[in-house]
């Protein structure tokens, strides 16, 4: 039985061929499941870091919220001291008085204020007359 390599070699180099093949894709597998392990904890990662930051980002909202109905208390608080200022009410009452032609004794005694005030109050009230 003499045969000739010949004759075998397009088989044996088929075989070879298709041996490489194989081996590449195994290959190629191995890179593709690294890769797609690597992405996977890279989305977590991301996903983690972006949770982190909505959360963040929420409890500073929270505090803005808050922070922006306490001003809103203290400007309500702050208007009604101003209505409500016993000083300020007087200098109004002082004033329309002068304009109804009050003498500064007369602002003393109704209004309950100093001669230095009662003269203040005459003399800006008569300024913005003139």
């Amino acid at each position: 039985m003499n045969v000739d390599w010949m004759t075998y070699a397009p088989w044996l180099a088929t075989a070879v061929v298709a041996i490489a093949l194989v081996a590449h894709a195994v290959v190629t597998q191995r890179q593709l499941r690294a890769l797609q392990t690597q992405l996977k904890q890279r989305c977590d990662t991301l996903g983690r870091e972006l949770h982190a930051t909505g959360s963040g980002s929420m409890g500073v909202g929270q505090r803005v919220v808050e922070c922006e109905r306490r001003l809103h208390e203290l400007r309500s608080t702050l208007d009604e001291m101003r209505q409500n200022d016993p000083l300020r009410v007087s200098y109004d009452e002082a004033s329309r008085l002068v304009e109804l032609g009050a003498d500064i004794d007369d602002l003393m005694n109704t209004c309950g204020i100093s001669r230095p005030e009662a003269e203040l109050v005459s003399a800006l009230n008569k300024k913005r007359a003139a």
